[in-house]
């Protein structure tokens, strides 16, 4: 005798058949998803979460490399020292927020400038963009550091250049009101990364946004304003936030070109904490070093996004 309740029995038999195959299928996914990370996922443990770990630890230690069975604990000893007591530690703090402070703008400026130029639908410009990118591929190799250092020499080709044109010999590694500005200009030859974002997002910019401006009476520079800037803020920002923690970062060409000479006026960040781990072997104290650098772009990233809202603009904003 049918009760009626057969069909409803094998429906739901057949709906719990597919979710638990839906479930299968589901773990199935993820296993392969993390089977295929696997490899990334071992070497950011091995070789990132479990050093800054261990340098955690080393920051409240005396720790020297040559002596590694006798690490001391010291508490914020190290911190105590680096802000009140190290005076080359506030020198290469000091350099380094000079050297982002001039150095992230004027890359913004050039990449931006250069990325104008280049978005244009014209022979050849494929060659130009793959030839403005390469500086930021190999600026940051010890070759080109060298020929940097070269060039800006007593008697490199900037000075030669100079003496063509009548200008005295200017020692622009020795004198410490010029030493910082060979980096400086350096960073501003390394434009192609900034530069590549920026032409992607102006290539996002609808053209005829400047076809209607250009119908109402507006010329280049008010094109430029009223249009260009504020739907490329959010590109600016992203390109800022890049440039600001890699120039606080930077290493190879300072430690190459200066070594942070004259009188400390290049000893950037990284090369003294450099100088503290690997050559007077103070790990305990580069580590604390390493953390206090850490918070610092935390900071001011942090500080970033909270002023971001004031002027960048995004697509979904209503105002």
């Amino acid at each position: 005798m049918s009760t009626g309740l057969e069909p409803s029995v094998a429906m739901a038999n057949r709906e719990t058949g597919r979710t638990t195959k839906k479930n299968r299928d589901f773990k199935q996914n993820n296993l392969a998803g993390y089977l295929f990370i696997a490899p990334w996922l071992i070497g950011f443990i091995l070789f990132g979460l479990i050093p800054m770990v261990i340098s955690f630890g080393l920051a409240f230690t005396d720790y020297d490399i040559l002596a590694a069975d006798q690490i001391q604990f010291t508490g914020l000893d190290n911190f105590h020292r680096m802000f009140f007591e190290d005076r080359r530690y506030g020198n290469s703090l000091t350099a380094t927020v000079k050297y982002v402070v001039a150095a992230v703008p004027l890359r913004l400026i050039m990449a931006l400038a250069v990325a104008m130029l280049l978005n244009v639908k014209r022979r050849g410009v494929y060659f130009y963009r793959a030839a403005y990118y390469l500086p930021s591929i190999i600026g940051g190799s010890v070759a080109v550091a060298v020929m940097w250092r070269q060039m800006f020499g007593a008697e490199g080709l900037i000075n030669a250049f100079g003496a063509l044109l009548g200008f005295e010999p200017v020692r622009w590694l020795g004198n410490p009101q010029t030493a910082i500005w060979t980096l400086i200009f350096l960073a501003m030859w390394q434009f192609g990364s900034p530069m590549l974002i920026f032409l992607a997002g102006l290539r996002q910019i609808p053209q005829e946004m400047y076809e209607a401006a250009e119908i109402d009476g507006a010329n280049a520079w008010n094109r430029f304003l009223k249009i260009t800037l504020p739907l490329l803020t959010p590109i600016i920002f992203f390109n800022l936030i890049l440039q600001t923690i890699g120039s606080f970062r930077v290493f190879t060409q300072a430690y190459i070109i200066t070594g942070g000479a004259p009188l400390d006026t290049t000893l950037f960040y990284a090369v003294y904490l450099f100088n503290r781990a690997f050559e007077t072997f103070q790990m305990g104290y580069a580590a604390a070093m390493a953390w206090v650098l850490l918070a610092i772009i935390a900071v001011l990233t942090a500080i970033s996004f909270l002023f971001s809202k004031y002027w960048v603009f995004y697509e979904t904003d209503v105002r």
